[in-house]
């Protein structure tokens, strides 16, 4: 069969051509069937008639990144600066004035290390909160491992005051006669809470990357079992466990502080309050964001945006919350004791930073509301 080869149009032809070519387009003239189809599976039905439910939409959560990009640096920069000042005078001031004397003051000490270790990489979570995490791999991981082990040692820490705490009002008469071993006791117990924090971070320091989008974050797309996994475990043996212990001691305290008619008792009851308000208000919001963002992964995602969407809010405000109580530590759990306060102004008047007037004054108001000097040794975080 002879091939048909179309011979190209010039002159007259090609004016035909194109007349035609615009009376076909003109209004009017250009219809197609509303079922007229093009390969296979495409119509060029109406719009009401196209059905896309079966195609998945992506949520693309652009509100929450701009509240991230503003939020979440103002935040991390007011808790670093107030915490690095805190945490540095806590850590001086018994530095300076050896005042390890206690279970309580070792592991205040322990805990002012930990938050200033995680205040230090606040910087980092600013920048990860921008567009790209431009700052390496090894940074990434160290940002992510050095949280979770402040996280856990900080926890851990707390759960042993308030053990110490228990003995040392619950339990007094037990207290005082081990009392010449509780501070070897508690430097060797410091040394292993600190191992177990370690311990527990593993998982950080092995699956934090930077993905494809050039986002620093803990683990990928493929590993959600082992994510889940990992996350429950966490927050069993480093949240609930210490909770749980924690709020048994204090019930104990506060029920032998009740029994008791004593205006230094009394004082320490509203501090028990005032430390389980701040743990409650600053750090369950954000573990109980955690477990809804852990059952949600658990089960595959949420298909509703709406949902993700304020699941990411609240996940960005409660860290913030659980993050600013590296700040509050110092002052809830150090400054509060009359002793330590009194070293406090002491360091500050030895740097220049106060005179001797304002050091007698502060020192003289202190001593009019405790005329009856008592061993405050054993409870300082309790001390008005």
């Amino acid at each position: 069969m002879a091939s048909f080869r179309q011979a190209p149009l010039t002159g007259p032809a090609l004016l035909i051509w194109i007349i035609f070519f615009k009376t076909c387009m003109s209004e009017g003239n250009m219809t197609l069937p509303t079922e007229t189809t093009f390969g296979s599976g495409y119509s060029s039905g109406t719009e009401e008639e196209m059905d896309y439910s079966a195609f998945v939409q992506q949520c693309q959560k652009a509100s929450n990144r701009y509240f991230r990009s503003w939020f979440m640096p103002t935040i991390y920069s007011i808790i670093c600066f107030v915490g690095l000042v805190g945490n540095l005078l806590v850590m001086l001031t018994y530095i300076y004035f050896k005042r390890l004397k206690t279970m309580t003051d070792v592991y205040l000490l322990n805990l002012a290390a930990a938050d200033l270790l995680f205040v230090l990489t606040l910087p980092f979570w600013a920048a990860n909160c921008l567009d790209m995490w431009d700052l390496g791999l090894f940074l990434c991981k160290a940002m992510y491992s050095i949280y979770k082990i402040s996280f856990f040692s900080g926890m851990l820490l707390l759960t042993c005051i308030s053990v110490d705490r228990y003995f040392a009002i619950a339990r007094a008469v037990s207290a005082h006669r081990h009392r010449s071993r509780a501070v070897y006791f508690s430097k060797v117990s410091s040394v292993v809470l600190w191992a177990l924090a370690l311990l527990f971070s593993v998982p950080e320091m092995i699956y934090t990357h930077v993905n494809e989008n050039q986002t620093c974050t803990t683990f990928s797309g493929d590993t959600i079992q082992l994510r889940v996994g990992i996350q429950v475990g966490q927050m069993a043996a480093g949240f609930a466990l210490p909770t749980l212990v924690m709020g048994f001691c204090y019930c104990a305290i506060i029920r032998t502080l009740m029994q008791a008619r004593n205006f230094e008792r009394n004082k320490a009851i509203k501090v028990i309050f005032a430390v389980v308000a701040v743990f409650l208000l600053f750090q369950v919001p954000y573990n109980l964001a955690m477990l809804v963002e852990t059952l949600n992964t658990a089960l595959g995602g949420s298909e509703n945006c709406d949902f993700e969407t304020r699941l990411q809010y609240a996940l960005d405000v409660t860290q913030s919350l659980a993050f600013m109580r590296c700040c509050i530590n110092p002052f809830l759990y150090a400054f509060i004791g009359v002793k330590f306060r009194h070293n406090l102004l002491k360091l500050l008047k030895n740097m220049g930073c106060l005179n001797q007037e304002c050091l007698l004054q502060h020192t003289s108001c202190a001593k009019k509301r405790a005329p009856v000097a008592t061993d405050v040794e054993t409870t300082t975080s309790f001390s008005p």
